[in-house]
């Protein structure tokens, strides 16, 4: 049985668009992964320290009969071959690639390794605004729409980049 899920995607190390591509083409080419749609690429602003590059992000959906665990095992693997290195003393430094299981169907998660929804995804502009892109009429496993969210953040820091 496949499950649609939803990645945010990250990157302010290197040549983050090119990171990003090179991502989603791993994802794809996984066997039991498709990928769905891909919201456009957005600079933003870093969240905590601002002595570092801004960040492209991204939103994708996905389909796959992979469980959460095993869809973020496969998330993690991908990070790690592009030079993801976790600085369990920097929460929110600089990355060359981070990308983050969103969403898992209409699942609520909560083990020691996984979180979903998403802890931020809410808070996050460059987050929610890409993802309503691709899903605007989604209802989040809390019963509340996507919109709802959308409306409460602010976007100014978010810029679409044309390819």
């Amino acid at each position: 049985m496949k499950t649609l899920a939803y990645i945010g995607l990250g990157s302010n190390q290197g040549d983050s668009l090119a990171t990003l591509h090179s991502a989603l083409n791993q994802l794809a080419e996984h066997p039991e992964i498709q990928v769905v749609r891909v919201s456009s690429f957005y600079r933003t602003k870093p969240v905590g320290p601002q002595d570092q590059p801004d960040y492209v992000n991204a939103v994708a959906s996905l389909e796959t009969c992979l469980s959460a665990q095993a869809l973020l095992a496969v998330l993690l693997e991908i990070e790690r071959q592009h030079g993801r290195v976790r600085d369990p003393n920097l929460r929110w430094g600089p990355r060359t690639l981070d990308l983050d299981l969103l969403l898992y169907g209409d699942a609520v998660i909560q083990d020691a390794n996984l979180i979903v929804p998403h802890p931020e995804l809410v808070k996050r502009a460059f987050v929610v605004y890409p993802l309503f892109e691709i899903e605007p009429s989604l209802i989040l496993p809390q019963k509340i729409s996507l919109k709802t969210y959308k409306e409460q953040l602010n976007a100014d820091d978010l810029q679409v980049i044309t390819e």
